[in-house]
């Protein structure tokens, strides 16, 4: 009990320190305040509109964000469409399912800013992405946090950028590690990263192999809970069509919170890359951390989504604001 205080000490300790320290360069949390005064108004009723229509629009959001940032930064170069000339990053092979509620999302944001004559073409679609992902995760019953905006949209997406650069479903701990150091991101500010599993969903190719081809006798993963994994193999029975999707956390999907670190703590976690977590002694505390409060776990996530926002951040000589995200 008193390491575990300790950590939830550390961890709040990291929050308050991180939220202390100045914004990243030209990121400002008031950057539009004269040239597009109600801009978070405006990207969230369409957000919510878009919410309504299907709650997918929260993990398509919020993967979208991730997989922008993990590759040249956070630019909205995934929001760019290939041409003949050239294959963009959206058409990679990890970036095949990345949900089209997500880029819709961006597109009705977009368009419900530029519609406003004071804001036409004055707000980046890297920044509408950034502020549609805090707004996803509000709805979701998540925390509501400042947004730094002023990122400017990259001039480059393409496929072969993206090779190597976003994690896998079987990757252990020093593989995760490695991935996320490479953006400034300690090893405490992935696992709460990691907490965004809390509201996705995969399709079954992702996972099955733990449960029908596990080098073990019986097959099936040994750190799965077996009950969990026999309603795997219900929901992706073999051949199953890949179309087929499971939600991460079998228990709230809906919602926003902590129960992904409490699903890990009974064996639930979906990917080899969600449960290790748990099972290496490296992170098991951080994860206990988070699984016994939802407030330790909102504020270092909220935290490191500040400190993922920062990542590669594009200027005026090096960027520009695009008048349609798609198009570079």
């Amino acid at each position: 009990m008193a390491q575990l205080n300790l950590i939830l000490v550390s961890l709040l300790f990291l929050t308050l320190f991180l939220h202390s320290r100045p914004t990243h360069a030209q990121l400002s949390r008031h950057h539009y305040k004269n040239s597009c005064p109600n801009v978070e108004n405006i990207v969230r009723e369409a957000v919510k509109k878009k919410f309504h229509q299907t709650f997918t629009t929260v993990p398509a959001t919020l993967r979208l964000f991730f997989h922008d940032c993990f590759v040249q930064g956070c630019d909205g170069s995934i929001l760019v469409s290939s041409t003949p000339h050239n294959r963009a990053e959206r058409d990679h092979p990890d970036n095949l399912s990345l949900a089209g509620d997500g880029f819709d999302t961006v597109i009705q944001a977009k368009a419900a800013v530029d519609a406003v004559p004071l804001c036409q073409n004055k707000v980046s679609c890297a920044d509408i992405l950034a502020m549609a992902t805090r707004d996803v995760i509000a709805l979701a019953g998540g925390p509501y946090y400042e947004v730094e905006l002023g990122r400017f949209d990259g001039l480059r997406s393409k496929d072969s950028d993206v090779n190597g650069k976003l994690p896998e479903p079987g990757f252990n701990l020093n593989q995760l590690n490695t991935l996320f150091k490479h953006h400034g991101l300690t090893q405490t500010e992935m696992i709460a990263l990691s907490g965004a599993h809390t509201v996705g969903f995969s399709h079954c190719n992702k996972f099955t192999n733990r449960v029908y081809n596990f080098k073990t006798t019986s097959r099936v993963d040994p750190t799965l809970d077996l009950k969990y994994a026999a309603q795997l193999k219900s929901m992706c029975p073999r051949n199953v069509d890949p179309r087929v999707a499971v939600d991460m956390d079998p228990v709230t999907p809906h919602a926003f919170d902590n129960v992904y670190f409490k699903n890990l703590q009974k064996g639930k976690g979906l990917f080899t890359s969600d449960q290790v977590l748990f099972t290496d002694s490296r992170s098991k505390a951080a994860v206990n951390a988070f699984a016994s409060s939802n407030k330790i776990f909102h504020a270092n996530f909220v935290a490191a989504m500040t400190k993922l926002g920062r990542v590669g951040v594009k200027n005026s000589h090096n960027g520009n604001i695009r008048t349609d995200c798609s198009v570079i």
